[in-house]
């Protein structure tokens, strides 16, 4: 399958690469299908790109990477949409807003995105209790040696 993308062109894409997110995304309900790629020369961030339209791309990362302590419990419809049954079969990704300089660049641990392995199926879940910014700094993480 062709696609047209933000940041890598014109690529060909596997159909078992895409990942149905259900419901879209927030801001972006008509956006059920995504892909992941590389960004070269690069091993902590990745491009979640929409396989319908080029210019909807979102820079994400695995939080734990950065945030060792992040921790929050996905909500039952969440568990319901995507059929989790193990914590095993999930990762997680946050999106980032990045910035320049870099240094000034956040995540959203308000809103992980969830994936379900088997089922390639994925949620952007919304937490409601707070304790995270949708605009955490990840500038101290980074120089951490990160």
């Amino acid at each position: 399958m062709q696609i047209d993308t933000k940041f890598h062109g014109n690529i060909t894409i596997l159909e078992e690469q895409q990942w149905v997110f259900p419901k879209g995304l927030p801001g972006f309900e008509d956006e059920k299908s995504f892909v992941l790629l590389p960004i070269e020369g690069n091993e902590f961030f990745q491009v979640l790109q929409s396989t319908k339209t080029a210019y909807i791309a979102f820079i994400v990362a695995n939080p734990f990477t950065f945030l060792e302590s992040y921790s929050f419990k996905i909500d039952e419809p969440t568990i319901e949409l995507l059929k989790i049954e193990k914590q095993e079969e999930v990762f997680i990704l946050t999106i980032l807003n990045l910035q320049d300089p870099f240094e000034q660049s956040t995540m959203n641990l308000q809103a992980p995105l969830i994936f379900h392995v088997n089922e390639k199926k994925a949620k952007q879940m919304i937490l409601n209790d707070g304790q995270y910014s949708m605009k955490h700094p990840i500038a101290n993480h980074v120089k951490g040696g990160r």
